[in-house]
């Protein structure tokens, strides 16, 4: 089955999803996918970097773990055409612990008879996502100061690709 439209799942929603791995039978959901984001940290970790840009949520909203990759894959691949992989450090923030469910619904003749309305309706787990709230830090990258303008741009492309607005924030590491 095709992946749903975004905006079905950008609202957040009350997190009813619990897995325990003591006693499996109390999970409310069954076997939780895992998130397609490959690396949370990307460049130079132990680098000595003098500046953060932080992207920041404006607004509050559910961040699919597609949706995050995707906008990390075209972050990194610009800041290391950019600076090469040895002059900043970038790290995602959130993890996606959110995890989506979604009732498949029958089309076509005689959907009807056996779609069921609404009755157990739960629904399959098919993805994660992040919860960002309003003022949330999303992703940070850390650069030396000479090099905050392809930082930003970095993560304005990083913006691009998921569904909130967003603002960076430039601070100064002591």
């Amino acid at each position: 089955m095709a992946l749903r439209p975004g905006r079905t799942v950008r609202r957040i929603e009350r997190p009813y999803t619990r897995v325990s791995y003591k006693v499996p039978k109390k999970s409310y959901v069954k076997g939780v996918p895992q998130p397609r984001i490959v690396h949370f940290q990307m460049g130079n970790e132990n680098g000595d970097f003098d500046t953060a840009v932080y992207l920041v949520a404006k607004s509050d909203a559910q961040i699919r773990h597609n949706a995050l990759e995707a906008a990390r894959v075209v972050a990194n691949s610009y800041l290391a055409k950019k600076l090469g992989g040895a002059n900043y450090f970038f790290k995602i923030l959130k993890y996606p612990h959110h995890v989506i469910r979604e009732k498949p619904i029958a089309t076509g003749a005689g959907a009807d008879r056996y779609s069921q309305g609404m009755r157990l309706a739960f629904g399959k787990p098919v993805g994660t996502a992040v919860q960002a709230f309003k003022g949330e830090r999303i992703a940070v990258v850390r650069v030396k100061k000479e090099n905050v303008r392809v930082a930003k741009e970095a993560l304005r492309k990083f913006g691009y690709k998921i569904p909130i607005k967003i603002q960076l924030i430039v601070e100064e590491l002591v």
